[in-house]
C-alpha cells in the first residue's frame, strides 16, 4: 500500500507535467488529429483527470472521486457547445487509453510496485476513464438534443408565418410537409398570434403543401374550429384535388369551410 500511496502523491504533484507528456505522445499518433487549441485543452482536461486518479488510489473503497462526474459532464457540455461530433471524441479514446496505461505502468515500476499493484492502478484508471466517458457522452447527447430541439422550434416559427395583407385580414401560407408536430405548433402558438393581431379574416393557403398526414389534418380542423369560436372567419385556398380526396377519405368534413382556388380569389370575395 505504501508504494501505491507514493504513486498517488506523484500523480498529484506532477499532474500537469504528465498531462503534457501524454498529450505530446498521443499527438504523434498518425491516426490522431487535433488542432493546437484542442491539444491545449486536452492538457487541462488530463491534468484534472490525473489528479482524480491520484485521489481514487488513496480511497479504501472503490469510490469515484468527488467531482469526477460533474467534471465529466462539464466536458461533455463544453464539447457539444463547440460543435464537435461524438464520433471524433470516441475515436480519440483508444490511443489515449494506451498512452495512459504505458505511462502509469512506467511510474508504478519506478516506484517499486508489485505486479498486482500495477494491475490495480491500471484497473482503477480504466474504471474512472469509462465512468468519465459515459458521463461525457450522456451530457453531450443531452446538450445536442436541446440544441436540435431549439433549432427545430426556430424552423417551425419561420415555417408558419402569419402575413397581414390588409386591415383585419391575413394569410397563413403552409409550405412543405405538414406533420402532427408542425400542426400542433400552429394550434398552440400561431392562434395566439392571430388573436393578438386582431385578425377578422384568415386565409389558410395550402398551395405549397407537399403532403399532410391524418393526425395533422385533424389538428388543422381543430385550428379552424378554435378560430371560428373566436369570431374569426377562416377561408382555405389552394387545396389541390389529390389533397382534397385524401382529406375526404380520412373522414374530415370540410364542407362547412369556404374554399377558394387561390389566395387572390379569397381576397376578392371579401372585397365584394
Amino acid at each position: 500500500m505504501k508504494g501505491i500511496i507514493g504513486v498517488a502523491k506523484y500523480l498529484d504533484d506532477n499532474a500537469e507535467m504528465l498531462a503534457n507528456e501524454i498529450v505530446q505522445e498521443i499527438s504523434q499518433n498518425p491516426n490522431f488529429e487535433a488542432l493546437e487549441e484542442e491539444l491545449e485543452q486536452a492538457i487541462i482536461v488530463y491534468t484534472e483527470f490525473i489528479r482524480f486518479l491520484g485521489k481514487s488510489l488513496l480511497s479504501i473503497e472503490n469510490n469515484v472521486p468527488e467531482g469526477l462526474v460533474e467534471w465529466s459532464k462539464a466536458n461533455g457540455k463544453r464539447t457539444a457547445s463547440q460543435g464537435e461530433r461524438i464520433s471524433i471524441i470516441i475515436t480519440r479514446y483508444p490511443p489515449t487509453r494506451l498512452v495512459f496505461i504505458d505511462c502509469l505502468t512506467k511510474i508504478s515500476i519506478e516506484h517499486g510496485l508489485f505486479s498486482e499493484e500495477v494491475v490495480f492502478i491500471n484497473k482503477q484508471f480504466n474504471y474512472l476513464l469509462d465512468i468519465s466517458i459515459n458521463e461525457t457522452v450522456i451530457v453531450f447527447e443531452q446538450v445536442k438534443d436541446e440544441m436540435i430541439k431549439k433549432a427545430q422550434q426556430e424552423v417551425l416559427k419561420l415555417s408558419v408565418p402569419v402575413v397581414p395583407i390588409q386591415d383585419g385580414m391575413a394569410v397563413l401560407p403552409l409550405i412543405g410537409s405538414i406533420d402532427s408536430e408542425r400542426a400542433e405548433y400552429i394550434l398552440e402558438n400561431v392562434i395566439s398570434k392571430i388573436l393578438e393581431m386582431k385578425i377578422e379574416y384568415l386565409i389558410i393557403d395550402f398551395s405549397g403543401i407537399l403532403n399532410i398526414d391524418t393526425i395533422a389534418e385533424r389538428y388543422l380542423f381543430d385550428i379552424y374550429s378554435v378560430l371560428r369560436l373566436q369570431g374569426i372567419e377562416v377561408m382555405m385556398s389552394g387545396i389541390r384535388p389529390e389533397l382534397a380526396q385524401t382529406v375526404v377519405r380520412n373522414g374530415i368534413n370540410f364542407s362547412s369551410i369556404k374554399t377558394y382556388a387561390t389566395v387572390k380569389q379569397a381576397i376578392e370575395t371579401q372585397k365584394s
